[in-house]
């Protein structure tokens, strides 16, 4: 007779945006970092990636804040977020970012 699999999915870990925000950079260095992207100044890959992970940190921050305030129509968080956090400094936002966002609490 033939052994039944284990049929269960497998469901990816939920990652916390409080762990998040401490490991990304300081406030003075994330206002550094926008500053030099914002006038084109030649940034290093560990800055850039610093500065890419703390934008999407901030962003899924917001996304979560405006998602659960009652002031706040349905589905109107995604647009305000995107345009206070990427569009308003001049930055074009990565693809996908809403998406990634679900994988936080």
């Amino acid at each position: 007779m033939p052994k039944k699999k284990n049929t269960k999915k497998k469901t990816k870990p939920k990652y916390s945006l409080k762990r998040d925000k401490k490991r990304i950079v300081s406030k003075k260095k994330y206002q550094e970092l926008i500053k030099k992207r914002q006038h084109h100044k030649k940034l290093s890959l560990k800055e850039r990636k610093q500065l890419d992970e703390a934008l999407f940190v901030n962003y899924c921050s917001c996304v979560k804040s405006l998602k659960y305030d009652p002031k706040v129509k349905d589905y109107l968080e995604y647009p305000v977020c995107m345009s206070s956090i990427y569009k308003k400094r001049g930055f074009t936002p990565p693809k996908g970012v809403t998406v990634r966002c679900g994988k936080y609490k």
